[in-house]
């Protein structure tokens, strides 16, 4: 089943009208992205703090890893060369984190501020290896650019 970029981003315009504050936000969106593409095993955010790592946000599926140092893993090594990374087995990325042994494939994407500076990032995975396409990355790219542009910090 193909995922319905131009649909989803319309969806989060509305959400963004809605609420533009993060924390509802990005707790409606993964829900949104959760619901709408299949074979997931979680999605969700990872916010920067002040330390040099990631904290646990607004997430659908298992529990997660909470801390993730910039750096390590897939997401932190997406906000370390400040890029989107799609990984169609885990077990072959250096570094990874298993929060889920269940997650075979995983895409991030960095959500920065109006001067490119990471302010966390988007996370999916997925039980099924090779599940994420270029067509998904550049989707969600393009889900993440609106709520770079909609979201209030």
């Amino acid at each position: 089943m193909t995922t319905d970029y131009g649909l989803l981003g319309k969806q989060l315009q509305e959400l963004i009208l809605e609420e533009p504050r993060y924390v509802p936000l990005l707790s409606n969106t993964s829900a949104l992205l959760f619901m709408s593409m299949d074979r997931l095993n979680w999605a969700g955010f990872y916010l920067m703090q002040d330390e040099g790592k990631l904290v646990l946000g607004p997430f659908q599926g298992k529990t997660a890893c909470i801390h993730i140092p910039v750096g390590k893993g897939v997401c932190g090594t997406a906000v370390q060369e400040n890029r989107s990374i799609l990984v169609k087995n885990v077990h072959e990325f250096p570094g990874h984190i298993a929060c889920d042994s269940a997650s075979l494939s995983e895409i991030v994407v960095p959500i920065r501020d109006s001067e490119g500076k990471v302010l966390g990032v988007l996370d999916i995975d997925s039980p099924e290896e090779a599940r994420f396409t270029e067509e998904d990355r550049e989707g969600l790219e393009q889900l993440v650019r609106i709520l770079e542009k909609g979201m209030v910090f």
